[in-house]
């Protein structure tokens, strides 16, 4: 197929060629790409390691708002999303867990957020998102050994002022109004940038008993920016955001009921989800010619409430208040070589260096209260009872880490690094029930984790733009206590991972077109697994169930036809298995898949943009996606079938207006991406679900200036 494509390509290129050989038109190519993926700013095509970074451009020309629609372009990436704005779960190759305590950790601005409520905001503002893949613990530690993702805000202007409204509106009753200004106070020195948001729109879910949407959400989002370059080699930026939501119940309905009825529940009590987060960091960042030393300082702040009818029946058996709360503070420095700076080795070897430290702390508090109807909990309780379960949770880290890479004669790249990290987490658990119907249970508790987390990796360069590479790295995931959980699971121990991966990146047709592989295997010892707990309702903590493995592939390849027509397509496989004496709640996984771990993920797609006259153009964008079938829990009872996404977007630009019309999931694919197992007496299935977003269409019209 490369082949084929390559073929066409260069049929087309020709011509092009011998245009622009004339001075008639520029050399068409695709843009280089700098990522932070490895901490220092790089080309994405030269760095040993498996990173898909979603620019600007594709973000605005998608229409993309949050983390789950731009991960679409990596593959063998898949975000579990729920109705609830703070339960989404990203898995890389298979690796995933709880929000407590994630495998893969989401980075804004270089501040890392801890906990997963956090992770998934909306894209205000936003320069690129990068996906890295693979275990990144050498140098960010903790809860990075699936991978890391990144969301890196748009500088603001130092030399010229730009406005921006838009104002998107579509089914569903669904309005938008996002509004952003840059430029500078001081042209050249100080630069200030500001977003405003609020989006509402009705649910998709209507509860058959009231006649009501369940799952409606509204929200005021916002990010400011100040940025201050006194010199050539110093700059500090402070960026504040936030987010106040306001959003329905969850979606959830048995699980063969929901694809019998989607969009449907039936339950007596409607709930909601509220979520408020504040963030606030301060980056310095001094660009020598000896070093560059960077300092990222952040103070993240966040609060969740949930209400909801933990039966998710018509009967008036149980409800569920939920409230947690949390700040973290982290503050990382690092210090790193220059290009001016490199160390010369020998006459054909120079080394390139890095080090750094962060310490960080989390508090985290929780108080979940069940309140079990009449003669629910016993038939001799003719009265309503309260489970009380608070907990409180602190945390605190310590990280040290350093990389150097040996180059040999500009064609061999060795790169060792490392990683060390301790952690003492303590943890305050209680329950008890109002009125007292059985005496309170109490749990004080302290842990320390220490670990050390190595990497190696070669690349070869066969030529400028084409490369090999091989890379053997350890992921490290801390261990720490479940805020509630059965007897004898408060606690659980460490995850590690050893990842092994290949690959090649190349760069075809005087780089109009790039081509990507990678080659992987995972072996995990004492995986932390997310369970249900069979004694709260809907209501999970993590175990360590033994070792698994996953195996697969990726292939990116992307590519600039002509000036305006631009293709891309991004290809995963991953096949993910316990092994053989994992045991998971007492019963045997061995030979089982990994939950939540799609067969493959595939995204092909184009962009098109033509100039109709100097100051007005038209654009399309059309994007597959398709992911494999996969398996909602360990014991691989229920799963989702294979199933495809298709979304469309036209629009014209004229001087500072535009306009354009899209669609989201054109052909209304029917899908439940995520279910959990429950009480069978409640959900005859056995499990809750909640169904995929329906097709969504509407119009956006905007104005820079």
């Amino acid at each position: 197929m490369l082949r084929v494509l390559f073929v066409v390509l260069f049929c087309i290129y020709a011509p092009v060629s011998e245009l622009s050989a004339q001075g008639q038109v520029s050399p068409i190519v695709l843009p280089t790409v700098v990522v932070t993926a490895q901490k220092e700013p790089a080309d994405a095509q030269t760095l040993p390691v498996s990173v898909t970074a979603v620019t600007r451009d594709t973000l605005a020309n998608a229409g993309i708002t949050v983390l789950r629609e731009a991960a679409i372009y990596a593959p063998n990436v898949y975000f579990s999303d729920f109705t609830a704005r703070k339960l989404s779960n990203a898995r890389f190759r298979g690796i995933g867990s709880s929000p407590s305590n994630p495998a893969i950790t989401t980075y804004v601005d270089g501040v890392p957020q801890l906990h997963a409520n956090t992770s998934s905001m909306d894209l205000l503002d936003v320069e690129r998102v990068e996906f890295v893949r693979g275990p990144q613990s050498a140098l960010y530690g903790r809860n990075t050994l699936a991978g890391v993702v990144h969301v890196v805000s748009t500088l603001p202007s130092l030399t010229d002022w730009t406005r921006t409204v838009v104002v998107p509106v579509a089914n569903f009753d669904s309005r938008d109004l996002r509004a952003s200004f840059s430029g500078p106070l001081a042209v050249g020195r100080i630069g200030v940038s500001g977003t405003l948001a609020y989006a509402q729109r009705d649910g998709f879910t209507r509860n058959t008993v009231t006649g009501r949407d369940v799952d409606e959400r509204a929200a005021f989002l916002g990010k400011g920016q100040v940025l201050w370059a006194p010199s050539a080699i110093w700059d500090t930026r402070l960026v504040v955001s936030g987010e106040h939501a306001r959003d329905g119940d969850y979606a959830l309905n048995d699980l063969r009921a929901l694809r019998a009825s989607p969009f449907e529940v039936s339950r007596n009590f409607e709930g909601h989800t509220d979520r408020t987060v504040l963030a606030t960091t301060l980056l310095a960042r001094r660009v020598g010619e000896a070093f560059n030393l960077s300092s990222t300082t952040g103070v993240v702040r966040w609060k969740t409430l949930d209400e909801t009818d933990l039966d998710y029946t018509r009967r008036p058996l149980l409800t569920r208040s939920n409230a947690e709360e949390s700040v973290q503070f982290t503050q990382e420095v690092r210090i790193a070589s220059t290009e001016v700076s490199r160390v010369q080795i020998s006459e054909h070897a120079t080394l390139r260096w890095q080090a750094g430290a962060l310490v960080f702390t989390q508090n985290y508090d929780q108080e979940a209260v069940n309140t079990l109807g009449p003669f629910v909990l016993s038939p001799l309780l003719p009265f309503s009872v309260a489970q009380h379960a608070p907990a409180v949770l602190d945390d605190l880290g310590l990280g040290i880490y350093g990389q150097a890479t040996t180059t040999f004669d500009d064609i061999i790249d060795i790169v060792v690094g490392a990683r060390l990290d301790h952690e003492r987490k303590s943890a305050s658990l209680s329950s008890f029930f109002t009125p007292p119907i059985a005496p309170p249970q109490e749990l004080d508790a302290e842990e320390s984790f220490s670990n050390v987390s190595p990497q190696i990796a070669i690349a070869y360069r066969l030529q400028p733009d084409r490369m090999v590479y091989g890379a053997i790295a350890r992921g490290f995931k801390a261990g720490g206590f479940n805020a509630a959980s059965p007897p004898g699971f408060q606690a659980y121990g460490e995850e590690q991972t050893w990842n092994l991966e290949g690959g090649v990146k190349t760069a075809w047709l005087e780089g109009r077109v790039t081509a990507n592989a990678a080659l992987f295997r995972i072996d995990w010892d004492d995986l932390q697994l997310n369970l249900s707990n069979p004694l709260v309702l809907a209501q999970f903590y993590i175990a360590n169930v033994g070792g698994a493995v996953s195996n697969g592939a990726e292939l990116e390849v992307n590519a600039r036809v002509r000036d305006g027509i631009d293709l891309f397509s991004a290809l995963g496989f991953t096949s993910a298995e316990f092994e053989q004496g994992s045991v998971s709640s007492g019963v045997s996984v061995g030979g089982n898949e990994i939950p939540n771990t799609p067969d493959y993920t595939a995204t092909f797609g184009a962009q098109l943009s033509r100039a109709l006259r100097a100051d007005r153009t038209v654009y399309g964008r059309a994007e597959m996606t398709r992911y494999g079938a996969f398996q909602y829990d360990d014991l691989n009872r229920a799963g989702q079938e294979a199933y495809s996404l298709a979304n469309l977007r036209a629009g014209i630009r004229a001087g500072s207006l535009f306009g354009e019309a899209w669609v989201r999931n054109a052909f209304d694919t029917r899908y439940i991406p995520v279910a959990l197992p429950f009480d069978p007496q409640l959900a005859p299935s056995g499990f809750l679900g909640e169904m995929g977003a329906p097709r969504t269409f509407g119009i956006s019209a905007g104005v820079t200036f």
